[in-house]
């Protein structure tokens, strides 16, 4: 039987065409060239989700992040925090809790010049030195 190029010779293109046959010829771009074009039923044929958003991204600003208030903060919202039941006074002092207010850490900037019971999930030295110096205590879970 004789080859297919045997076949062919003179025929200047050996029945491609005239682009079918040179270097990169039939192929449709390299890559992804095409995809909305003339590659586009391959494409939803074979790869559905190529284009678009697909799921979601869980970025990490926020997780972790502590709401903190200094101890002066907290003795001049005392008539705020009283008013939304967060605080209430019990005798010669009051009783504050900042975990029910949304508040995370107390810290020791300012003065406190009122006796408080303040009950808070974290707090620092200098925010227990300065409610203690008023006549307060400062309770937290951990001790």
């Amino acid at each position: 039987m004789v080859s297919r190029t045997r076949k062919l010779r003179g025929s200047r293109t050996h029945g491609r065409g005239k682009k079918h046959g040179r270097g990169h010829g039939d192929r449709g771009g390299t890559g992804n060239a095409g995809l909305h074009k003339h590659k586009f039923k391959w494409m939803v044929k074979y790869d559905p989700d190529h284009f678009g958003h697909h799921g979601f991204v869980r970025h990490h600003h926020g997780l972790g992040e502590t709401f903190s208030i200094n101890v002066e903060d907290v003795e001049r919202r005392l008539d705020a925090f009283a008013a939304k039941g967060f605080a209430a006074k019990a005798g010669d002092a009051y009783e504050v809790d900042l975990g029910k207010a949304g508040f995370d850490k107390l810290l020791g900037s300012g003065r406190a010049t009122v006796a408080m019971r303040i009950t808070v999930a974290t707090a620092t030295e200098s925010a227990r030195a300065k409610v203690e110096a008023a006549g307060g205590t400062v309770t937290t879970p951990e001790g």
